[in-house]
């Protein structure tokens, strides 16, 4: 081939932008190898043998934000209509107590709705006495129908007359409140950061004492503890007198973690 046969084909327009494409991607191949290299300087393919593993215990102990209380509204009836009515018209003036406290409508929820028949049973027959199939089985006497409800408090203040104007509107079953913190990653992620902190210390510490130096971080495990239980309340009984307004501390719970850091040693 002469150089007039390679001019012509090197001044084709598709040829020369075919050359130029190839040129291009290999310029990008070899600029992400680079980077690929510099960032992986200094690092070996094979896993780390000389480390060294550290603890840290940590804590956080932070004041609650909300305060959880459920309770139920139940009523008994002949027929489930007439329960269901009674038990809708309890819980409709339940619901507005606790609006009227402040209570957004994001926070009242319903936990379980239920419809459950009531029997008698009657004695069993007396020792040689005969008695039919239908007088020995238990009868529906009536229908409960029970709804209960979950209410989360943000002003902490309003706790203790909450429990008692629920006293007052004759609910069953109240529990709570619960104290906690609204954001429920928050009390583990203050322990954790404690427990990390523990940890290297413990790490510069042993390291100093050992005549090595800390490579980097090859192993990282953590585990959550937990906080205390929160306080309970129960109302029960006859409320049918004006409950009074209990005093609820909400106090502070106590969140805890643990981290294991192995580093690479020189």
């Amino acid at each position: 081939m002469n150089n007039n046969s390679l001019y012509e084909i090197f001044d084709n327009g598709g040829v020369r932008i075919a050359i130029i494409g190839a040129l291009s991607i290999l310029a990008l191949f070899l600029l992400a190898e680079t980077i690929n290299i510099a960032a992986n300087f200094g690092r070996s393919g094979v896993p780390a043998t000389d480390t060294v593993t550290v603890q840290g215990d940590g804590q956080a102990t932070l004041p609650p934000d909300v305060a959880k209380i459920s309770f139920t509204v139940d009523n008994t009836s002949a027929t489930v209509a007439q329960a269901q009515d009674a038990t809708t018209k309890q819980a409709n003036a339940v619901i507005e107590f606790v609006k009227k406290q402040g209570v957004d409508d994001k926070d009242v929820k319903t936990l379980s709705y239920n419809i459950s028949p009531q029997y008698s049973y009657p004695n069993p027959c007396q020792q040689g006495m005969m008695c039919p199939e239908y007088y020995r089985a238990p009868k529906i006497t009536g229908y409960q129908v029970s709804e209960t409800i979950q209410i989360t408090i943000r002003d902490l203040s309003k706790v203790g007359e909450m429990l008692g104007g629920l006293g007052s509107l004759e609910v069953q079953n109240v529990n709570g409140p619960a104290f906690a913190l609204n954001d429920s990653t928050a009390g583990y992620s203050a322990a954790r950061a404690d427990a990390i902190n523990k940890a290297k210390s413990q790490a510069k510490t042993l390291a100093d004492q050992l005549g090595v130096k800390l490579g980097k971080i090859v192993n990282f495990n953590e585990s959550s503890g937990g906080y205390q239980y929160p306080m309970m309340y129960g109302l029960g009984g006859d409320a049918s007198e004006k409950s009074a307004v209990p005093d609820v501390p909400a106090g502070e719970n106590t969140y805890s973690a643990s981290v294991s850091i192995t580093y690479e040693i020189r």
